[in-house]
């Protein structure tokens, strides 16, 4: 691809404010995630309370299409300042407990379930506000893009985290975690297009307040959804998606560090970067690499490999190797995962794309579900035979999920393929 080509979703203004803001937010998230984690597990030793401490990150699962109603009446810019201005908070309390050695893991659960609230509704919100702005044709490489800043976070912000925390305790590591919270909130309030709703008290308590509107609005998407056979077939992937592989990989590394592989938090940092590695290659490959519109098809295949990849990586002992195996691992999670968001804004109206963002974070709950139940089978037959049960129940229920919607997850020409035809 041609650099020009590579770098169009650039010339959109609304795009060049939102993309350093997402990966400075992303960085934070990644920071909190690995500090905190670590906290918990050295400060417990439990393996159930690292699960808890995944969980209620996602707690607001149950809320995010609600959240979606609300982003389609005010628009997702408008939603993305509130969120985000709840994790600088939230930052900022943890910061002032830290130095003032007051920090106990019960608070750090509590203060984690309040920014849960928000934090699951954070990717459909970008997806929805990058969709609002950018043309049909380049959302494959902005999607591309995006996944990037999480994907190049989970790289940095986990060693940079280990570096802070091993170097300079709690307290500096959530000076530094605040402030890019904040200079997210910043850039973020510049992107949108001129679409995007003026903020305003009156606006946002009449849509947070619509009664039984809401829940209408609400009805309709999920109606949509059932009835449009593409989106229904990727929801159950989402939903399959966040109970058999995350889980493994987003919220029991710290266990596998300490328990399986015996290392650090230096060592889980590197645990987490080869697989944000990996989603990095995979999204530059995604964004540089032509599909032929085939987005459907490249999911499916790279579902199959992602979770085959999961079923080794629980057999292995060796550090080294798992680390190579979560870097593959992550090559392939980054093409199932765009190829879903680039499907899901795609085949979803302007009208709806909201709720539709907010059903599929709605299959997010599943992932602490999956990993509460993953730290009880842990505690009884061992981490290898759980993940080895998850992986290969997520690799079966992929092939299962892609033949009973197979005309829409393997057709013969995809609607991204005929507008790129037709503008040839």
């Amino acid at each position: 691809m041609p650099l020009s080509a590579a770098l169009e979703p650039f010339r959109i203004r609304s795009y060049r404010f939102q993309w350093p803001a997402d990966l400075l937010t992303s960085w934070a998230l990644e920071m909190e995630f690995l500090i905190l984690g670590w906290y918990v597990l050295v400060e417990t030793g439990s393996v159930l309370l690292l699960s808890l401490f995944g969980a209620l990150q996602h707690g607001g699962t149950l809320i995010a299409p609600m959240v979606g109603v609300v982003s389609d009446r005010i628009g997702p810019r408008n939603m993305l300042i509130g969120t985000r201005l709840v994790h600088t908070g939230v930052a900022t309390t943890l910061m002032i407990v830290a130095f003032a050695d007051a920090l106990t893991p019960v608070l750090v659960l509590a203060l984690i379930g309040v920014t849960g609230l928000v934090r699951p509704s954070d990717l459909g919100l970008r997806a929805a506000l990058i969709a609002d702005t950018m043309p049909v044709r380049q959302l494959p490489a902005a999607v591309g893009l995006s996944r990037i800043t999480s994907d190049s976070a989970r790289i940095a912000g986990a060693l940079t985290g280990a570096g802070l925390f091993a170097i300079l305790g709690m307290g500096a590591s959530y000076t530094v975690i605040a402030a890019f919270y904040a200079l997210g909130v910043v850039l973020i309030s510049q992107a949108g297009g001129r679409s995007q709703p003026v903020p305003s008290a009156d606006r946002i308590v009449g849509a947070v307040a619509g009664g039984a509107s809401v829940w209408r609005e609400l009805r309709e998407g999920f109606i949509y959804i059932w009835n449009t056979p593409s989106l229904a077939a990727v929801m159950w992937l989402a939903l399959l998606f966040n109970f058999t592989a995350f889980p493994i990989t987003n919220g029991l590394l710290p266990y596998v560090a300490r328990d399986i592989y015996h290392v650090d938090q230096t060592g889980l940092g590197y645990l987490i970067a080869s697989l944000a590695l990996g989603a990095v290659v995979g999204s530059i490959l995604m964004y540089c690499a032509p599909t032929g519109g085939r987005l459907a098809r490249l999911m499916i295949v790279a579902a199959v490999m992602w979770h085959a990849l999961l079923v080794c990586f629980a057999q292995i002992e060796g550090f080294r190797l798992g680390v190579a195996v979560l870097l593959a691992a992550g090559v392939a999670q980054s093409f199932a995962m765009v190829s879903l968001t680039v499907i899901l804004m795609r085949d979803s109206g302007p009208r709806l794309r909201g709720r539709v963002m907010g059903v599929r974070l709605l299959a997010i709950y599943s992932l602490p579900v999956g990993l509460l139940l993953a730290g009880v089978l842990i505690e009884h037959i061992g981490f290898a035979a759980t993940a080895t049960i998850y992986a290969a129940a997520g690799l079966a229920l992929t092939v299962i999920i892609a033949a009973r919607w197979r005309a829409h997850m393997w057709p013969v020409r995809e609607p991204l393929e005929e507008e790129n035809r037709e503008s040839d």
